[in-house]
């Protein structure tokens, strides 16, 4: 028997905002949509067009205050092969939230308040 990733999820309260962030910020597409004739959740796949993992946006129809992440200890990561264009990108974009410049990282902070990790790609022997 073997797992394979397959994807992570989060919930949002605006998931058009949420789909651009991701688009704008990191390069995703969406991938699938899946919308009950209802309309009273949408769920939004969205790829990086390299791997097969897909990050889930849940929109609730019905969900108006923001959700509790906690203490926000858990978090997505995004390797990038340029860093420093990356970086500016985000800079731009005013969300970037935290960087740990002695291991050559940084976060960014997306609608909702998820973390999401960028880190420089390794090369892998």
């Amino acid at each position: 028997m073997k797992f394979t990733f397959n994807h992570n999820n989060i919930n949002v309260l605006d998931l058009e905002r949420s789909i651009k962030f991701y688009e704008e910020n990191l390069g995703l597409k969406e991938t699938r949509r899946i919308q009950p004739e209802h309309g009273e959740f949408t769920l939004v796949f969205m790829g990086d067009g390299v791997t097969s993992h897909q990050l889930e946006l849940t929109y609730l129809r019905d969900r108006k205050e923001p959700y509790n992440l906690g203490d926000n200890e858990f978090h997505l990561a995004f390797e990038v092969d340029d860093m420093e264009a990356a970086y500016e990108l985000h800079k731009k974009n005013g969300v970037i939230c935290y960087e740990n410049k002695e291991m050559g990282i940084y976060f960014i902070n997306d609608p909702d308040g998820y973390w999401i990790e960028i880190i420089p790609k390794k090369d892998r022997k």
